[in-house]
Formats: structure tokens, C-alpha cells, sequence
């Protein structure tokens, strides 16, 4: 599939209209056909009760990052809305900052799957703390 021609404004408008992404305060650092990057500055709310960060974070990220990746290569008129999606959480994430970066594996006129790399930085060196596979629905936006 080829990019849709205005895809950096849907994926911006994406970002900008989810109050719950707001409210989490993920944002959008770049995007191109078929990928995003995302990021979150992790903050005292964002933890679990052991000082981690909180899997249903790391998972939000990945999610919305990877509805991002796919909504660049839609067509007029349409949008995703995520079907499924399975998170392996590799190792207990600690950072003050996630990085995210989803890219989509195969974007289809019914179904788009994306994968998506959670990652932060503990003591210098980047470590991958999640993995998400999502697949979306590619659904006509109603009139």
C-alpha cells in the first residue's frame, strides 16, 4: 500500500485527539509510511506499586504508536481501531523516559499488523522492555 498523502497531519490529528494519550502524555516525536515514534516521560503516576513501569503503560504505548504506523498508509476516508494485540514484557522497566517505535509488517484493505518496541535508557545503555505485535481493523470513518 502506498502512503496516504496528508499521513503526518492524520497521525498528528491522532495523537492530538486522544484524551487518553493526552492524559498519559504520550507524544508523537516522528513518523513516516508505515512507522511511528513515540515517547513518554515517565512520571511518579506511571509506576506500579514495586516502582516499575506500569505494563498497561508500556502497553498504551505500543498500542497507539502502532494505530499511528498503520493510519499512514490508509486510504481517504478510512481509520483503524485496534482488533488485537499481544504484549511480551521483557524485563522490568525502569527509565525516566520511554521510547516506542512501530512499524507495520503488512498493511492490508481490511487488516493492518504492526509491530511495536518499547525501550528506555538505564544507565546509558538502551533496553528493550516490551514487544507488542497489534492488529487493526481498517474501517471506513462514518459519514
Amino acid at each position: 500500500m502506498q502512503a496516504h498523502p496528508r499521513y503526518r497531519e492524520l497521525v498528528e490529528q491522532g495523537f492530538a485527539a486522544a484524551n487518553f494519550i493526552q492524559d498519559l502524555g504520550i507524544r508523537l516525536l516522528d513518523c513516516g509510511p508505515g512507522w511511528v515514534e513515540a515517547e513518554l516521560d515517565v512520571l511518579p503516576r506511571h509506576l506500579q506499586q514495586n516502582g516499575y513501569i506500569h505494563a498497561g503503560v508500556q502497553t498504551t504505548l505500543a498500542d497507539h504508536a502502532a494505530g499511528g504506523a498503520a493510519a499512514t498508509l490508509l486510504a481517504d476516508g478510512c481509520t483503524v481501531l485496534t482488533l488485537e494485540f499481544k504484549v511480551n514484557l521483557l524485563r522490568p522497566a525502569r527509565s525516566e523516559r520511554l521510547l516506542c517505535r512501530a512499524e507495520v509488517l503488512k498493511a492490508g484493505r481490511q487488516a493492518t499488523v504492526v509491530e511495536s518496541e518499547v525501550f528506555g535508557y538505564e544507565k546509558g545503555e538502551r533496553r528493550l522492555y516490551s514487544k507488542a505485535s497489534v492488529t487493526l481493523a481498517v474501517v471506513e470513518i462514518p459519514a
